[in-house]
């Protein structure tokens, strides 16, 4: 009896092991493509919140990254997928400079960045585990940042960081010609209430290689001229 007691033990901790590895991996591979997601700083500053600049100093007047996340062709999207995973910088020391200048924090208070980079990987990139490890989900949000220059895009088309307004559809069109896919464009309003260009949404395959077409526009309200302010 012993020994019949013994093994069912043994058995259900085996199970339990299987169901606790398969439920990890299947919420890290529960997603069918990519947003790669950048921000323009001046539009994230110049609402009533404001923000506060890194403590290495004013961001680069260009787009910064917000994010590589995980997404669902139904719109939905997984998110803290492995709570055994935390940000861990040591991964990512020999990409921080990089990071610091593409992919800046503008939260108050006034920080080095490290707390936006946890939250962006321990939320989003965990999720995406079976595709990418730490170093390869910075790494690949970086290039991606490289590939899509958004603000030399914009200004080719006449489209300039000056505190005019341009038609929505002039923005989409000006990325659209540049990359081949049209992007998702989120607006917010600044303190007078004014629609501006806030944040801008380009989808990558579930293999994070290649742009694709988005299967579905994340929501957000942009008037038909929207504002693109200084930084």
């Amino acid at each position: 009896m012993k020994m019949a007691s013994s093994s069912a033990i043994s058995l259900f901790l085996t199970l339990f092991l299987i169901t606790q590895c398969l439920s990890v991996l299947t919420a890290a591979q529960g997603f069918d493509f990519f947003y790669f997601v950048q921000q323009w700083p001046g539009s994230y500053c110049d609402t009533k919140q404001s923000c506060c600049y890194p403590k290495t100093g004013k961001p680069e007047s260009d787009f910064g990254i917000h994010g590589l996340w995980p997404n669902n062709n139904d719109g939905s999207y997984p998110s803290n997928c492995d709570p055994n995973s935390p940000y861990d910088q040591s991964q990512v020391s020999d990409l921080i400079s990089r990071m610091q200048q593409n992919w800046p924090t503008l939260a108050c208070p006034s920080g080095t960045g490290s707390a936006f980079w946890s939250h962006e990987w321990e939320k989003h990139g965990t999720c995406a585990e079976n595709v990418f490890d730490q170093h390869g989900y910075f790494k690949k949000a970086l290039d991606l940042k490289n590939q899509i220059n958004l603000l030399e895009i914009l200004q080719g088309a006449g489209i300039n960081p000056d505190g005019g307004f341009y038609s929505l559809n002039s923005i989409k069109n000006a990325i659209r010609s540049a990359i081949g896919y049209a992007p998702g464009i989120e607006c917010n309003v600044d303190e007078s209430g004014n629609s501006q260009l806030y944040q801008v949404y380009i989808c990558v395959d579930g293999s994070g290689s290649d742009l694709i077409e988005c299967p579905v526009f994340p929501r957000g309200k942009c008037g038909s001229s929207i504002e693109f302010p200084t930084f």
